[in-house]
């Protein structure tokens, strides 16, 4: 019994504030207040500045989550089999080195996976199609087809910069994903929570004001000191809620986190364009060079004509 009463007791205890609280808002909402306690200058523009912050965070990370999803840029169009994604390119063209007729060739193209199924990214699948290209000019050609030739190195290259652009996505994720999901998900969150105990502080202040100034039929003067104490306590916890408030607000606007992790991103990004670059540098000379001995043999042949 002696429980249940104490239940009873804390409930009522709990409950109370709360309903004070909910009766405070609805008369804000309805018009119903007169006067209403105001916040500190700086707390209004740190509540903006937070808000603004949690926006930032919000719109960027509504579009940078892509680099979570490995298919971000993998064309909806096409078609690939499982046999298409079975090999890397690398070992595709390990396996027809070795083919000695168009059979092995095509099964070397198709051969089951090794390890788990390639990434569907726009490059991995640019290989598997420069690759797919140039064994059909291959097998159907006599002798050494340039063209050919420059699709599978075309093929190499794009698989190169296909890893590349993962090894980018992973050190996006890990750095400036994890950082800002972090940003907003906890601190913009502990910020939250404490606006929120500012807000319920303010309520509450304002209900106890109203309360004893209907008791005292208006004039305050008349206040009983128990009423007086009352309010004074209510206001302690209002100022104490919002000066927390404050510093919570100042530590989630001061930290260089946001700025790290977007130095991050950029690094990343950086990173991956120069290894593209790189790798298509090295690329562009042995496919010139192959464009300029076939048109040094064709026009060989058709002045032979």
């Amino acid at each position: 019994m002696d429980k249940v009463q104490a239940f009873g007791k804390n409930f009522s205890a709990s409950f109370q504030p709360f309903a004070q609280r909910t009766q405070q808002y609805v008369k804000e909402q309805l018009g119903q207040v007169d006067e209403k306690t105001q916040l500190p200058d700086e707390y209004i523009e740190l509540e903006k500045r937070v808000d603004a912050l949690k926006q930032v965070h919000q719109k960027l990370l509504s579009v940078t989550s892509q680099y979570s999803n490995e298919a971000y840029d993998y064309p909806p169009n096409i078609r690939e089999s499982f046999n298409d994604l079975g090999r890397t390119i690398s070992e595709k063209v390990q396996l027809l080195s070795h083919a000695t007729s168009p059979a092995e060739a095509q099964a070397a193209l198709t051969a089951p996976p090794s390890a788990k199924p390639q990434p569907k990214t726009f490059n991995h699948a640019i290989a598997r199609s420069a690759l797919a290209g140039s064994q059909l000019i291959a097998q159907n050609s006599q002798g050494e087809d340039p063209l050919a030739t420059a699709l599978e190195k075309y093929a190499l290259a794009s698989e190169q910069v296909g890893e590349a652009r993962l090894a980018q996505d992973a050190q996006i994720q890990s750095r400036f994903l994890a950082g800002w999901n972090t940003t907003l998900n906890t601190n913009l969150m502990f910020a939250t929570k404490a606006r929120k105990n500012v807000e319920n502080a303010r309520l509450t202040l304002d209900s106890i004001k109203a309360a004893k100034k209907a008791q005292a039929k208006g004039d305050l003067d008349n206040l009983s000191e128990d009423a007086r104490a009352e309010i004074e306590q209510a206001e302690d916890e209002f100022v104490g809620q919002t000066e927390e408030a404050v510093s919570v607000m100042k530590n989630v606007l001061d930290t260089p986190e946001p700025l790290r992790n977007l130095a991050d991103l950029i690094a990343a990004q950086l990173e991956y364009h120069k290894r593209a670059y790189e790798i298509l540098s090295e690329l562009a000379p042995v496919v010139d060079g192959l464009q300029v001995e076939q048109e040094a043999s064709y026009r060989k042949s058709r002045e032979g004509a």
